[in-house]
């Protein structure tokens, strides 16, 4: 076994939880007007597998009681939660810029 592979196996040991990648990546938060004039809340900057957005989004919906969806690498939440969100990613060791 080599020294490198010694080395990654350690990083993925040290990063079981995703940690150092969440903590890297700085998302942006802002909210839009749909059909009707109804608010909803767009989480955008992920750098995940889409499998991870949505593991994220289905958290924020439950904590939130809302529903949502996962499109192109952002999340999309019903409703207008620029106050609540923040906190739940943080909680989460993401960056988040209001």
């Amino acid at each position: 076994m080599s020294n490198d592979d010694d080395l990654e196996d350690l990083l993925d040991e040290l990063d079981t939880q995703g940690d150092l990648e969440t903590s890297q990546q700085q998302l942006r938060l802002r909210t839009e007007s749909r059909r009707y004039d109804k608010p909803v809340t767009i989480v955008e900057g992920f750098d995940l597998p889409k499998s991870e957005i949505e593991d994220v989004a289905s958290d924020l919906k439950s904590s939130l009681g809302t529903g949502g969806t996962v499109t192109e690498g952002h999340i999309e939440l019903q409703g207008d939660h620029r106050d609540r969100v923040p906190d739940l990613l943080r909680d989460r060791g993401f960056d988040v810029r209001e």
